[in-house]
């Protein structure tokens, strides 16, 4: 990505900070074996306590319907599941072959999921992230090279956020389509005066309510058994998958058919309307700063 990209960026953006891919930039995958850290922080449904005190998943009965209702939401704060509703996430894509698999897998059950794309992925396959679109799924954005923001000074975070949008809704313009505001940071990390300027940035920042960490180096199995028993012990709430592991493509069958057994439902997810970047904006220095 070009210096004057980033310029363009800087200039035509609000503030935006981070809080997105759960694995932590040191924790690369060729470096992981089976580790335990669960450091996660959610933000995104709300009242968490409904789904530990009001569901129950209950075994052996096979909701028919495993697509439920689309959402339409504005903000962070009006993604509000009900107990036994979940929302499928794939951060990271697209690439070839795992997300062409997990969209016909996703076809097979009937149900619609949110991609949220790297502009760099989205550059390299444009087609594909047509693709995704084409068969009814929600693209947002997720920057454009998944750099660690917290490292970035803010005219150069700004910029890679920026950038990641600007390529995204350029691989769909072809199609006459846009990317949603649906927006999520890198590795989880967030601040609040920039998730603030994020969301006055017109960005609906998407957090994670289960980390299936299926970036660890393990098998589908134990990504699968893990991802439930959190769900279970949840009992719903938005899951973070990355469509660029063959893993994922893998477990994703099995999980959707565990989904239909549980009598969990699918909800898909949309945007209102007005994009990103749309107004003028301007860059906070701190807590007290006017943002517009």
């Amino acid at each position: 990505m070009s210096v004057v990209l980033r310029s363009v960026g800087v200039l035509a953006v609000a503030v935006l900070v981070l809080a997105g891919c759960a694995k932590p930039p040191e924790m690369r995958e060729s470096l992981l074996g089976t580790a335990s850290i669960d450091s996660l922080t959610t933000g995104a449904t709300a009242p968490r306590a409904t789904f530990r005190s009001s569901y129950q998943p209950m075994p052996g009965i096979a909701n028919a319907q495993l697509s439920g209702r689309t959402v339409t939401v504005g903000a962070t704060e009006q993604i509000v599941l009900r107990p036994g509703e979940v929302v499928l996430t794939f951060d990271d894509g697209p690439r070839p072959g795992t997300t062409d698999s997990i969209l016909a897998t996703l076809d097979q059950f009937g149900v619609k999921a949110t991609f949220l794309m790297l502009g760099s992925s989205a550059e390299r396959h444009p087609a594909l992230v047509r693709k995704v679109a084409e068969h009814g799924h929600t693209i947002g954005t997720h920057t454009y090279d998944h750099v660690d923001l917290s490292k970035l000074d803010l005219p150069e975070a700004v910029a890679e956020i920026y950038a990641g949008q600007q390529a995204v809704a350029a691989a769909l313009a072809p199609a006459e389509r846009a990317p949603s505001r649906f927006f999520r940071f890198p590795y989880l990390a967030q601040t609040g005066l920039i998730r603030t300027s994020a969301v006055d940035s017109r960005f609906i920042v998407l957090d994670v309510d289960i980390d299936s960490k299926d970036y660890y180096k393990e098998t589908a199995e134990q990504v699968l058994e893990r991802t439930l028993a959190r769900l279970d012990a949840r009992g719903g709430g938005i899951i973070l998958f990355h469509d660029i592991h063959l893993r994922t493509a893998e477990l994703l069958p099995e999980f959707l058919t565990a989904l239909r057994e549980r009598n969990y439902s699918v909800v898909g997810l949309r945007s209102t309307g007005g994009g990103v970047f749309d107004m003028p904006v301007v860059i906070a220095e701190g807590p007290s700063a006017d943002l517009i």
